[in-house]
């Protein structure tokens, strides 16, 4: 009998451009980007240098403070092009694809004990789908969590249903799950209160908890919230039920196989569905087949709620699972805010839409007023799910007041867990950037 933890607050953002459950293959690309920006915690060095064949699985950068972490190749090719900013910031490193795939070789089977799982992932470049809480960075091999989470619920707009992600995987998501079960006392495994997909429902290895409401009722912060809350100088890492059935196969293989399955969501597909799709790939080829034309839109690696905005050439993210397309915000509207619209989303009933609640909107990227100065409205309780003031919380992030964020919370949150409170805010202001700014300090102070 699985225990159900019910999330009173929260909201399902009425956005149309759903995916079907169809699933296809994205068009095959010959250029990948390792950035290191997608990878929070790292401070990277080069492993490599231009000219360089690698293997699927070398590795291409490593952890100034920990060389043990790596970030490996998704392909087998040509490192075309090391590309730097200003004060030669690393940006992304350049790999043109072979056209038949090579791997690297690593060991077949289980791992004995915990130390040889670290020593595997680690290599491998796996052991960077592993996220620490607090603070929501790369997990430290060092630490002894706790517990491990497995995220397999979806909340955010578009996300990808575990039960589709993982058909045909089941038995490397048990064997990943075993693995993982060497790293902690206990492994906890979330899913959605009305899951019944047997290769969640029936894993073994794990401890499952069912979870009920609206976004971000998914969100990882939540599930420890409600499970195994974190009190200072504990330790929890989380990691996603798709990428759980990653490990399995690298385990079971000895090659790292990065393909995963990901949703193309939003008004700006022509026709959004579920898609295989490989890491880092460049999306200049996809996007000419799969954008609209008849408008402007913000491809967005990610969510609608936190992903990154890419443009139409730029590339997946390494930890995406989503690929979302919403028309650029474009022109203005004289008053608005007065006029009766019912074709305009609202949570504080601006519009009369609020008598429509199952309607849903091509909502943009438009952000309906500038930035102003940030007042205590109490707007953000409201889908906030946390026993945290939030608003208290953000005063101290933005004060850069370290007692008083510690006492507040902070090391229970990380930035997507704030991202409705910015969808809602009457200020406008960018919170997620101000948290992750404020964890990553708090970090830096902290170690």
């Amino acid at each position: 009998m699985f225990k159900t933890h019910v999330v009173q607050k929260g909201m399902t953002l009425p956005i149309m451009g759903s995916p079907s459950d169809l699933l296809g293959t994205l068009e095959s690309t010959t250029t990948f980007a390792i950035t290191p920006d997608s990878y929070l915690g790292l401070v990277p060095k080069l492993a490599v240098k231009e000219g360089d064949k690698v293997l699927a699985g070398d590795s291409i950068l490593f952890h100034k403070k920990d060389d043990r972490i790596r970030i490996t190749s998704p392909v087998s090719g040509v490192v075309t092009s090391i590309v730097r900013g200003a004060k030669r910031r690393l940006e992304h490193v350049l790999i043109e694809a072979d056209a038949v795939q090579a791997y690297a070789s690593f060991p077949k089977g289980h791992p004995a004990n915990r130390d040889e799982v670290i020593e595997r992932l680690t290599a491998s470049g796996l052991w960077t789908m592993l996220e620490m809480r607090p603070y929501g960075i790369i997990a430290n091999p060092n630490d002894q969590p706790k517990a491990v989470f497995i995220n397999a619920m979806a909340t955010a707009p578009f996300a990808p249903e575990a039960s589709i992600t993982l058909k045909g995987r089941e038995m490397d998501f048990q064997s990943g799950i075993k693995v993982l079960s060497l790293l902690a006392s206990k492994t906890v495994l979330s899913i959605a209160e009305d899951e019944s997909s047997t290769a969640l429902v029936g894993a073994e290895n794990v401890e499952i908890h069912r979870f009920q409401g609206q976004h971000p009722a998914g969100n990882t912060s939540v599930h420890i919230a409600h499970v195994s809350p974190l009190n200072k100088g504990e330790v929890v890492w989380a990691i996603d039920a798709q990428d759980v059935a990653i490990l399995g196969q690298f385990f079971r293989l000895g090659e790292v196989h990065l393909e995963r399955v990901i949703t193309m969501g939003g008004t700006g597909f022509v026709d959004p569905s579920y898609v295989k799709a490989m890491p880092c790939m460049q999306l200049t080829s996809v996007m000419d087949e799969a954008l609209r034309v008849d408008r402007t839109y913000r491809v967005i690696s990610g969510s609608v709620l936190t992903g990154q905005a890419v443009g139409k050439d730029g590339f997946l993210s390494y930890n995406a699972n989503q690929l979302t397309a919403i028309p650029e915000g474009e022109g203005t509207e004289f008053f608005g805010w007065v006029l009766p619209n019912i074709r305009k989303f609202s949570k504080n009933r601006t519009f009369i839409s609020w008598m429509f609640p199952h309607r849903k909107y091509d909502l943009s990227t438009k952000m309906n007023g500038e930035d102003r100065n940030f007042v205590m409205t109490g707007e953000y309780d409201r889908v906030f799910p946390f026993d945290i003031l939030p608003n208290q919380l953000l005063k101290a992030m933005w004060a850069n007041d370290l007692e008083s964020m510690e006492a507040l919370g902070a090391y229970e949150v990380v930035e997507e867990d704030f991202a409705l409170c910015e969808v809602i805010c009457t200020s406008k202001q960018p919170l997620q950037s101000l948290v992750r700014s404020a964890l990553d300090m708090l970090h830096a102070e902290m170690n």
